[in-house]
């Protein structure tokens, strides 16, 4: 019975015996519960399971009732039940996922929310506990309205946009109508994220591609890495594009057509960064999203863990409901269509992922969360452990295509600043030993003065 009841719900935690003295050591996780996705105490069992028996179940059950009604607050839902196994009495707490949320243990005048964290009750981070306020009055960040007038930004961005993607003007009432501001004309935090202006400091995506398998220094072994701030969409756009020039679309010659083998589904990686934007948890001061790519991967990791609390490597991608942290957010991105309304972000990642010629069920994207990030990791399709490149008689067009750029952009004399900044590339080395050297050598660049010193000035024109 008691395995039984274990695998019914998703949190559990055992005590041999109820502690009165200290009850804070089994308190704590009757506020965890309440404000994460409910859970059960089993008195009377150790930690391995093995039924010890409690010698006065009527009289722990009465003192368990009145410790949870003195102590935690608001009140939680719970149910309280006696049991025998193996002819010994068991207590079965069972605290219910809370909506009035935080829940507080609370003792000599101080007052404490706690969170699950794997196995343990801890202390809840103030933006946790931010959250949990937000949850509990039944609000959420995007919604708030600020101190900032809508008169004092431009939209430019957003409206353009919205015309573009919906062939519709973004007109005036929208702004109040879509939840970016109120009806005196103030910003929420919605229309923050949204003004052309960078007025929200957390609204930040920092892209690097690393050079092999880990990250290690920035200055030694990233290729490429960039910080974009501010608008919403303009983050999405140039996230976007940072992925997609630091990708390669190889191909194989067949007898009659050629198959393309992109290292990244384009729409996975879209939708996993519209997934970032929107689900993050903006209230973490200091925090950004972070895309760092890899020989083998690229990963999408973003400030926030699932709304609910439950960890997502845990559970079923499909059964997953729609619960948005941002439903502001959420619903204008919708509009635009960069989403699905009824949250389908993951399953499309899988599907998205899994049309790839190549793909096999090892390359599977994998979703990871604790209560303080959320990570999307995308397996590159043409990356194999032995540090070759899959199918030797792929042409790289990514490559091939920046040389194009280069040569065309070197119509006029450019310096290599210049250059670097016109095909995206961050890494000065990289840029000289993967495209400056080779155009050179190949006669198809030269220097505009090739017998003066090489310098910051130094200019490369088209031959």
């Amino acid at each position: 019975m008691i395995e039984e009841l274990v695998a019914e719900v998703p949190e559990c935690d055992f005590k041999v015996a109820l502690e009165t003295r200290k009850p804070k050591s089994w308190l704590k996780s009757v506020s965890s519960y309440a404000n994460s996705i409910g859970g059960m105490l089993l008195f009377g069992v150790s930690d391995d399971k093995q039924v010890v028996g409690l010698s006065d179940a009527q009289g722990d059950a009465e003192k368990i009732s009145r410790l949870i009604k003195e102590r935690i607050t608001p009140l939680p839902l719970f149910v309280l039940s006696a049991m025998k196994e193996d002819g010994k009495d068991v207590l079965c707490l069972k605290v219910t996922a809370g909506r009035s949320t935080p829940y507080y243990y609370r003792f000599d005048g101080v007052m404490v929310a706690y969170i699950r964290v794997g196995n343990e009750s801890i202390v809840a981070p103030d933006y946790v506990l931010n959250e949990l306020i937000l949850k509990g009055s039944n609000r959420s960040f995007d919604a708030m309205v600020t101190d900032d007038r809508k008169s004092d930004y431009s939209f430019t961005l957003l409206e353009a946009t919205y015309l573009e993607r919906t062939g519709l003007h973004f007109e005036p009432s929208d702004y109040v109508f879509f939840g970016l501001a109120d009806t005196n004309g103030l910003l929420t935090n919605s229309g923050r994220l949204m003004a052309d202006q960078y007025i929200v400091r957390n609204s930040r995506i920092f892209c690097t591609r690393w050079n092999g398998l880990e990250r290690l220094s920035i200055f030694d072994d990233a290729l490429d890495d960039k910080e974009f701030e501010g608008n919403l969409i303009s983050l999405l756009r140039n996230s976007s594009d940072f992925v997609r020039n630091n990708s390669k679309v190889r191909f194989v010659k067949e007898a009659y057509y050629r198959v393309d083998k992109p290292d990244y589904a384009e729409r996975a990686v879209f939708e996993a960064i519209v997934n970032a934007l929107i689900h993050r948890d903006y209230i973490m001061l200091g925090s950004e999203i972070h895309i760092d790519m890899y020989d083998n991967r690229a990963e999408i990791q973003s400030p926030g863990g699932m709304y609910d609390g439950r960890a997502i490597q845990d559970r079923d991608i499909g059964s997953i409901g729609s619960v948005r942290r941002n439903p502001v957010i959420a619903d204008l991105f919708h509009r635009m269509k960069f989403m699905e309304r009824r949250g389908s972000g993951l399953t499309k990642i899988l599907s998205e992922s899994a049309k790839l010629s190549g793909y096999t069920e090892q390359l599977r994207p994998e979703f990871f969360s604790t209560p303080s990030d959320f990570r999307v990791v995308l397996k590159n399709l043409n990356y194999s452990p032995s540090g070759r490149i899959v199918h030797d008689t792929m042409h790289e067009t990514m490559h091939d295509n920046r040389m194009n750029m280069l040569i065309d952009f070197c119509s006029i004399p450019r310096t290599r600043d210049e250059m670097q900044a016109h095909i995206g590339i961050g890494n000065r080395d990289y840029f000289r030993r993967t495209f400056l050297k080779p155009l050179i050598e190949s006669g198809k660049l030269q220097m505009t003065i090739p017998d003066k010193p090489k310098s910051h000035y130094q200019k490369y024109v088209t031959v």
